[in-house]
């Protein structure tokens, strides 16, 4: 018994397992619980809390970039249930939404922008921003299709964490990667039960904050080139490229390969500028 128990907890220090299979068991197991409720986009923010409880990062102290990262993401996924619930979605939604997490990206990273230069924390801040308040805006505006939803989670948080191990940053490469993996149990949920599986705010919201958090902390706090976060904020666009009418089991799968080019290509930039690729 003592070995059964010595051999799980082997399992669950590996990092594949906690950046990849457990996330994608929470969010499948998440999403099917809160369907009942309509509450299955919570299966972002579910596998995503998995892996950070598993890779040991629940603390306050001392409030890192990183732990911010994961304050701020379950703060967009509370909103983001409270706002399916209690507000009616409107044209400009999103955009208010992107503005006030653009907002909160400045607090997350306010000390690495406090010891630039003036001029270039500026400059950096609103770099920051931009890439915030556009995925959110993007990525809510497809809150009402769940396969396009779903993908688009999936390969902002694979692109995002592939990109960001390139760019030297185990720890933000692992959440990344924690959060394709939560939307892919999404995805599995949508492909078992049919159209009465949605995604609203709570999956949309939550994982273009995250998604732009980690990416912009892989640039400033690890080594990724910009040029791979320019790629990836077109992966919300390529979710959009028609689908021709295609049966929903296969949305998904039309969906993942539009959108997983832009985020393959700010995974191929991440490797090359990692071998001293000059741009």
């Amino acid at each position: 018994m003592y070995e059964a128990i010595d051999a799980l907890q082997g399992l669950l220090r590996d990092p594949v397992v906690q950046s990849s299979l457990v996330p994608f068991l929470a969010g499948l197991a998440a999403a099917a619980l809160l369907f009942q409720v309509r509450l299955e986009g919570l299966a972002a923010i579910a596998g995503f809390l998995a892996a950070v409880a598993l890779i040991g990062n629940f603390a306050f102290e001392p409030l890192s970039a990183t732990r911010k990262i994961v304050i701020v993401g379950t703060a967009a996924a509370a909103l983001g249930a409270m706002a399916d619930f209690a507000f009616k979605p409107t044209r400009f939604g999103g955009s208010l939404f992107g503005l006030i997490f653009g907002i909160a990206a400045l607090w997350v990273f306010g000390t690495v922008l406090r010891q630039k230069l003036p001029v270039e924390a500026v400059l950096i801040g609103a770099g920051v921003v931009a890439l915030t308040a556009w995925l959110v805006a993007a990525s809510v505006a497809l809150q009402h299709d769940s396969a396009r939803a779903g993908v688009n989670g999936l390969m902002l948080g694979l692109g995002a964490g592939v990109s960001a191990v390139f760019g030297a940053s185990a720890l933000i490469g692992q959440y990344g990667m924690a959060l394709g993996a939560a939307c892919g149990g999404f995805i599995v949920l949508l492909w078992i039960l049919g159209p009465r599986v949605g995604a609203g705010h709570a999956l949309t919201l939550t994982t273009s904050v995250l998604a732009a958090l980690l990416a912009a902390g892989a640039v400033l706090l690890a080594q990724l080139h910009p040029l791979a976060v320019v790629l990836l904020a077109f992966v919300p666009l390529a979710a959009r490229l028609p689908l021709s009418r295609a049966p929903l089991w296969m949305q998904p799968v039309l969906a993942g390969v539009y959108t997983a080019v832009p985020a393959a290509g700010a995974c191929v930039v991440a490797w090359l500028a990692a071998r001293g690729w000059n741009w």
